[in-house]
């Protein structure tokens, strides 16, 4: 039964009901100690003398009580009286996302913030092993700060699933949904992810999949998945594909279509491996939104517009059909430089596999030649070219790598380190490498290589001889390998990942190791793929997005915040680094489709557009 106004709950006076779900009825309440207004929400008498009940509920409070976040609905105290057992939140105020999306579809600006602090909450839940599995836009809060995510009810504490917690989600519905003329209720499985559906153990992918669905929903204003029952309703979540957000809504962003479609893959493998990825690039595309309104109220703006130019040649969706290159000229007042970009078509029938364990291209040090792999042979392209010619003898090669002078070009292949002269003459074998994650040349004729996936960085001559060990990995279990070398300017040090054992981008720091020392510096917490673009800035990988950061090389430290520069790069989302390399002189090379199953081409930048 309902509580009445002006019911006392300890210090807390019920003022009026402000809604109800599965877990619970929700009242707007007086804290009469410091005067101010709460959200008491209070678990039904009947469900609380269920013991598997009380202990969801209790479990609910430790789940909120231990995230604090700007994005999340505040707990502020527990309690029981009377035989009821009730939590205190702060009090929101504001629209329910459900309540705003009955309008309509969201614009843009809006969807994005809205999007990238949903994410952003999600993503501090899961840091401390919280799985909401509940995200649905009644459960999310629009205020005046932002949005805010509610009601974590049928939240799993991952730690204590780990430890044996049997606990499933509860069949009651937390809103009533009536989807065909005879009322049929089904709950929140319109935002479940598949395994969730199947009745699978779930992790962090599936809040990914449901946050998919709303943003589909704030897109489009409609459903992604729709069902006259639950069994059709649980089929085609299971089976179906949504239209794309564009067919539905042609003006919203066209990269929308990318970052939701990963969201709602079946396959969890397949979806975003992280909350504060899908975070990041929503804020990358509500900034790339702003500069173009930026730009239209003011034309005059040459900065904007050189910003501009640079996101439209390095975000550009389809790669011309041949090889050419193509100058974007930007207005030349105020001596302003446009990028260069040059689409580089593979050889007929090649294409680059999604699971490259080693980097898949390389770039000379003066920036006018580019290697990459197919997976069955290697290829060098002349810029200037426009055809890409085979390299005799590197069949199986992958993992190229230039030396200082861009005469000669390292390789892996068969199980071994090799290098081989660009003017011609047999690959010469210079040591063991039965797993290799990448391996860089440095001045000093000094070679460094991730020989293994589960040890240290090594380093020899490159004339071959001893391999000795640069690095070591710990045997405490948390660290797993050393991966994706880059030897430092000058031959002192060399960048590198540290790779840990959960796969997601977190598991990842950027770090460097002294030659002399072998002392090893984190230098970026959540990154992989490190690159040091001449003279001054960092670059890596993170969730198919590049950023770059200024970067002090005596004190080897981050003198500013990174921020992205590129996105939709090829990643493997497991062992291995981002498939994008940097010159001495300032190029980039990249593989684009970070959620492609293969390519077909690579893109060129060169340092206009970059930094």
């Amino acid at each position: 039964m309902p509580l009445e106004a002006g019911r006392r709950l300890g210090p807390y006076e019920i003022l009026a009901p402000l809604g109800s779900g599965g877990m619970g009825e929700v009242y707007r309440a007086r804290d009469t100690r410091l005067d101010r207004t709460v959200a008491v929400k209070v678990l039904p008498a009947e469900l609380a003398q269920a013991v598997d009940m009380r202990q969801r509920f209790e479990r609910e409070a430790r789940a909120i009580s231990s995230l604090s976040h700007p994005h999340i609905c505040a707990l502020y105290d527990v309690g029981h009286e009377d035989g009821l057992a009730f939590l205190v939140m702060e009090h929101v105020e504001g629209q329910t996302l459900a309540d705003r999306l009955a309008k309509g579809p969201l614009p843009t600006e809006e969807l994005l913030r809205f999007g990238s602090e949903i994410a952003d909450a999600l993503g501090a839940a899961h840091r401390q092993g919280i799985v909401h599995r509940d995200l649905k836009p009644a459960n999310v809060m629009l205020t005046r700060t932002g949005a805010k995510l509610l009601d974590f009810g049928v939240a799993r504490l991952l730690e204590r699933e780990k430890a044996g917690d049997p606990a499933e989600v509860s069949s009651l519905p937390t809103a009533a949904m009536p989807l065909t003329g005879e009322g049929a209720v089904i709950g929140t499985v319109q935002y479940m992810a598949p395994e969730q559906v199947d009745g699978k153990r779930v992790d962090a992918r599936a809040d990914l999949f449901a946050l998919g669905v709303v943003l589909y929903e704030m897109a489009t204003g409609r459903r992604a998945f729709s069902g006259t029952s639950r069994a059709s309703l649980a089929a085609a979540i299971l089976t179906v594909e949504p239209p794309p957000i564009s067919r539905v809504q042609p003006l919203a962003p066209p990269a929308l279509d990318r970052v939701v479609r990963l969201c709602l893959a079946k396959d969890p493998e397949a979806r975003w491996q992280g909350a504060q990825d899908l975070a990041a690039v929503l804020r990358f595309m509500a900034e790339r939104e702003a500069e173009r309104e930026a730009a239209a109220k003011d034309p005059r703006d040459t900065r904007v517009r050189r910003a501009l130019l640079f996101v439209a040649a390095a975000l550009a969706g389809a790669l011309i059909a041949g090889s050419t290159v193509t100058r974007m000229r930007a207005p030349q007042s105020h001596g302003t430089v446009s990028p260069r970009r040059l689409s580089v078509i593979l050889p007929a029938g090649m294409v680059i596999p999604r699971v490259s364990l080693s980097p898949p291209l390389a770039l000379s040090p003066d920036g006018t030649r580019m290697v990459f792999s197919t997976g069955q042979r290697l290829y060098l392209r002349e810029l200037g070219q426009l055809e890409a010619k085979p390299i005799d003898k590197t069949e199986g090669g992958n993992g190229p790598f230039f030396s200082p002078d861009g005469q000669w070009l390292g390789f892996t292949a068969d199980g071994k380190l090799k290098k081989v002269s660009l003017r011609g003459g047999d690959p010469q074998v210079l040591c063991d490498a039965p797993e290799p994650r990448g391996a860089s040349w440095g001045e000093g004729d000094t070679i460094v290589i991730a020989q293994d996936p589960f040890a240290g960085l090594s380093r020899l001559s490159a004339a071959g001889g001893v391999v000795e060990p640069l690095t070591e990995v710990a045997a405490d279990g948390e660290v797993i390998g050393h991966l994706i070398p880059q030897v430092w300017p000058g031959g002192r040090a060399a960048l590198f990942t540290i790779q840990r054992g959960r796969f997601d981008e977190d598991s990842r720091d950027i770090a460097v190791v002294s030659f002399e020392s072998r002392a090893v510096k984190v230098l970026v917490k959540g990154g992989r793929s490190p690159r040091f673009l001449p003279p001054g800035h960092l670059l890596y990988a993170r969730g198919g997005l590049i950023f770059a950061g200024p970067f002090d090389p005596v004190r080897l430290e981050l003198t500013g915040p990174a921020t992205p520069v590129l996105e939709d790069v090829r990643m493997n989302t497991q062992f291995g680094g981002a498939a994008f390399e940097v010159s001495a002189s300032g190029g980039l090379a990249y593989v684009p489709g970070y959620d492609h199953a293969v390519a077909s081409a690579l893109v060129f930048l060169d340092r206009t557009g970059l930094v």
